[in-house]
């Protein structure tokens, strides 16, 4: 199975570029793992609506690009999508597997989100929390429970 995380923004702090390339290592028995990264746009001080919402269009619009022509399954992850659990998470990852689906792509949105187009796109919205979180410690967390969602599928010990 091929997972793609899809976000905006790269990464300027070492220790979570460290986390990021941790857990890369160890899904890497797992699954093929590719990290994405797209432009972000920079939001000015005290930025209208409008202005706030062509930052997202603009962000969208090279998700969306990517996504062009590609045979998987996406989901987005929304502070409005469905709130799953760690053992959640792994039967949907396995059933999506046992489904055919070779190919899944978590879209991660920039500071301000994800755009209307990009959220229409995706096959399904999760989320992890009603809180919101940094796009840079959220794509830690996300690595994290996809590892903890192999570990759950494959009957290996995890700590809880």
């Amino acid at each position: 199975m091929k997972i793609t995380i899809l976000c905006v923004g790269k990464i300027k702090e070492k220790y979570f570029r460290d986390a990021i390339a941790e857990y890369e290592k160890r899904l890497g028995r797992y699954c093929k793992l590719e990290i994405v990264e797209v432009a972000d746009e920079k939001t000015p001080d005290g930025a209208s609506e409008a202005e706030e919402q062509q930052i997202r269009r603009k962000e969208g619009e090279r998700l969306l690009k990517y996504l062009e022509g590609k045979n998987c399954y996406v989901i987005a992850l929304a502070i409005n999508g469905k709130m799953l659990d760690s053992v959640a998470l792994s039967e949907k990852v396995s059933d999506l597997m046992v489904k055919g689906n070779s190919h899944i792509v978590l879209v991660i949105g920039g500071s301000l989100g994800i755009a209307d187009e990009v959220l229409k796109r995706a096959d399904e919205k999760i989320s992890f929390s009603k809180m919101t979180f940094p796009h840079q410690l959220m794509r830690v967390i996300l690595l994290e429970q996809l590892y903890r969602s192999y570990r759950i599928i494959n009957h290996e010990p995890y700590h809880k």
